[in-house]
């Protein structure tokens, strides 16, 4: 298994993980994106300045977990694959 090859799904577990993390990925970006929006029309608004620099915070730390989200699943893609040599390995010997 190397980190980050798109055929990873071999098994059921490789496969729910990639669509765990694909939906949160998806959720992930909508929410920055609305973040961004809702930031832009309210920095139109002279008192509600401080809001949309929140918002654009919060989408800014939605865009930082965009990658650190595909980390996290290519790591446990490597886990995952380590424990299926595990129990080849238990039962084989």
């Amino acid at each position: 298994m190397r980190l980050f090859d798109s055929k990873a799904h071999k098994s059921p577990a490789h496969a729910r993980l990639y669509a765990t993390i694909e939906v949160i990925y998806t959720i992930v970006d909508f929410t920055a994106a609305g973040l961004f929006i809702a930031g832009s029309i309210m920095f139109f608004l002279p008192s509600a300045k401080t809001p949309a620099l929140w918002c654009f915070l919060v989408g800014s730390i939605c865009f930082a977990l965009k990658p650190t989200l595909r980390l996290i699943r290519q790591l446990r893609y490597v886990q995952l694959d380590k424990i299926d040599a595990l129990a080849k390995a238990e039962q084989s010997g």
